[in-house]
């Protein structure tokens, strides 16, 4: 066996790192909640019983469903466009094990190597597994960037926001910038390798790149874009059928990620605008993508406090915050550790047998 294919068998993160970024994780979410009951909800916080009301109670079990299920099968699409069938209950333990990794890692590397390990293991080779899990984030990407700059401009209680306000408008520009880059890399990445090739050419002679590195980034650069594109235009050739599903399911995934929120207010008894919302949750999770902590900790609670600020009373910010992170986070990320726990323990088993 050769050492690439020995490293495919196990996670690409260590239990020490694993354990660093579970306390930077945990801290930085302590983080997170101290500011927004510091600076947001004027030190108040209040526990309301109505959220475990039956009627709540059953929505929100409802929801979580249909949110696990869109996560799992808007994965499963794209690889059956692609061409490979991995069985639902794999595909089950697949969506909590992602979770868990993509939100204890920094800027979710963690879970893609993760996905990528959990795929090949179940026979899906390493390039189309990348591709597969590459594709079902930009999918989603498309979505939120999209529909971000019409939210930056139109919600009412972002105008308050004095950071969105001052930049709202190069954001939105700044957003579509980054969509016809993707879209060029997707449809037309041929077009890149030449200002690429010039650009790591240009680092070189001024010295700011070694020999080896130009060489390397240069043979790199062309063979992912490469590799990427020629994956998505397979993807594209695949079954229809499947390739709508896996976009139908992004969609149901993103609505489901979204009310959330929406749901906990109404329990709580709020007169919720439910398009608002789903605009600030929009808004929010856009501004998550570039947060540099493990699971946009710390800086997801601080923003969704900030522009729900004006919506909640403040002895329910924290509380609505909290649950929001809860079911939508760290419930699946728990959920993942057992899974990967459970898996591991039970492939250690298996190769010992053998």
């Amino acid at each position: 066996m050769t050492t690439e294919s020995k490293d495919t068998q196990k996670p690409q993160t260590s239990g020490k790192r694993l354990l660093l970024f579970a306390l930077l994780f945990i801290a930085l979410t302590a983080a997170g909640f101290y500011a927004i009951y510091n600076n947001f909800s004027s030190r108040e916080l209040t526990f309301d019983f109505r959220l475990f009301a039956p009627e709540v109670i059953s929505l929100t079990i409802l929801l979580l469903i249909v949110y696990f299920a869109a996560d799992g099968l808007r994965l499963y699409y794209t690889l059956r466009a692609l061409g490979y069938r991995i069985p639902k209950s794999a595909m089950t333990k697949l969506v909590f094990i992602n979770i868990f990794f993509s939100n204890i890692t920094p800027m979710a590397t963690g879970g893609g190597f993760a996905q990528v390990w959990f795929l090949h293991r179940h026979g899906v080779p390493i390039g189309r597994a990348t591709a597969a899990t590459t594709i079902r984030t930009v999918l989603a990407i498309f979505f939120i960037f999209s529909l971000t700059p019409v939210f930056l401009l139109t919600l009412t209680p972002l105008q308050n926001e004095a950071f969105i306000s001052d930049i709202g408008g190069a954001l939105a520009v700044f957003i579509v910038l980054y969509l016809a880059f993707f879209a060029i890399v997707l449809l037309r990445a041929h077009w890149l390798i030449g200002p690429l090739s010039k650009l790591f050419h240009g680092l070189h002679k001024l010295h700011l790149m070694s020999e080896s590195r130009h060489q390397r980034w240069q043979y790199k650069a062309r063979r992912e874009m490469l590799r990427f594109s020629r994956s998505f235009a397979e993807y594209c050739r695949g079954s229809k059928s499947a390739i709508a599903l896996s976009v139908f399911f992004t969609a149901v995934f993103l609505i489901s990620l979204f009310s959330f929120p929406a749901l906990l207010m109404w329990g709580l008894g709020y007169d919720i605008n439910y398009l608002v919302s789903l605009g600030l949750l929009v808004v929010t999770t856009f501004i998550m993508y570039f947060a540099p902590t493990p699971g946009a900790s710390g800086i997801s609670e601080g923003v969704f406090g900030s522009f729900f600020n004006d919506i909640l009373a403040n002895n329910h910010l924290l509380l609505v915050t909290f649950s929001w992170r809860f079911l939508t986070i760290y419930l699946g990320m728990i959920v993942g550790l057992m899974v990967l726990q459970r898996y591991l323990v039970k492939s250690a088993h298996k190769q010992d047998v053998s």
